[in-house]
């Protein structure tokens, strides 16, 4: 039985290869360096799933992927909610005394600054915390560490210095699991699900207001409403939207439909079972 493909933006031990084993458990995992070479892995091959940070608890939104997401129109296949813990790694004939410099993603960087004031260590921005590990393991100076998950340090032989060095405790990061196939769960009223789509509204006085009166006057919940703009134009907006439900339901149907009425275009990205972190 051929094991599952699962892309990943990032090296090997990245907290997205963490996300990624935590949700399907000996994947064949396929390492890409920026996020859109990762959407063309699974747009162009279906039995290629990828697993996609969408937004952090401090950080907030990823960027890169609302754009994305009307680009390759990928199905969304599932969420998952992965605790992020950073520690601080070194060489292993390495000691604290012989750290000058700190290697790893700004948002990382930026989310340990207590340590790395404390230290008086000098940052060194890198494209991600797992690449900043396998750096630090293929070069020979001892003064620098790097910021990166436990199972980096596992990956590169690399020695933790220090563990759950963030700031801030807590950090969670949101994955998409995605695909081009539709993967949409039948209705249970039992459970919970998210519907995701992307639309635009038209330019017009109101535009927006008439695209969220329908989810009011049918009581749908909606969980994130992020906008971002439309490429080489700053008269029209595309919007991300997460809701309460599944298409099935009357409410949800009925809402979506006078949406559609109000907009230009509209994408549904998915229909999902609600991760139970939400429960929390």
């Amino acid at each position: 039985m051929s094991k599952i493909r699962i892309a990943i933006q990032g090296e090997l031990g990245a907290y997205s290869h963490i996300a990624a084993e935590s949700l399907y458990p000996g994947a064949a995992i396929k390492t890409c360096i920026t996020f859109e070479e990762t959407f063309k892995q699974a747009y162009n091959d279906s039995n290629i799933k990828i697993v996609i940070p969408i937004e952090n608890s401090l950080a907030g939104r990823v960027a890169d992927i609302h754009y994305l997401l009307p680009k390759y129109k990928l199905q969304i296949h599932g969420e998952h909610f992965q605790p992020v813990e950073h520690n601080l790694l070194c060489k292993k004939e390495a000691s604290i005394d012989d750290i000058r410099y700190v290697r790893s993603h700004a948002q990382a960087i930026g989310q340990c600054q207590n340590l790395i004031i404390k230290k008086k260590l000098k940052s060194i921005i890198s494209a991600d915390t797992a690449g900043s590990a396998k750096d630090l393991a293929e070069g020979d100076d001892k003064s620098i560490a790097a910021i990166a998950s436990g199972l980096s340090a596992k990956i590169y032989n690399l020695k933790i210095l220090e563990k759950n060095i963030e700031d801030e405790k807590g950090n969670v990061t949101r994955f998409l699991i995605m695909g081009k196939n539709i993967e949409q769960p039948e209705y249970n009223n039992k459970k919970k699900f998210i519907t995701s789509c992307i639309f635009r509204v038209k330019s017009e006085p109101s535009a927006l207001y008439k695209c969220l009166g329908g989810f009011a006057t049918n009581q749908v919940n909606l969980t994130k409403l992020e906008s971002f703009s439309v490429k080489n134009t700053f008269d029209q907006a595309n919007f991300y939207l997460d809701l309460e439900g599944h298409l099935e339901q009357t409410g949800v149907k009925k809402a979506l439909e006078e949406l559609g009425f109000h907009t230009e275009t509209l994408d549904i990205l998915g229909v999902y079972e609600a991760s139970k972190f939400r429960q929390k």
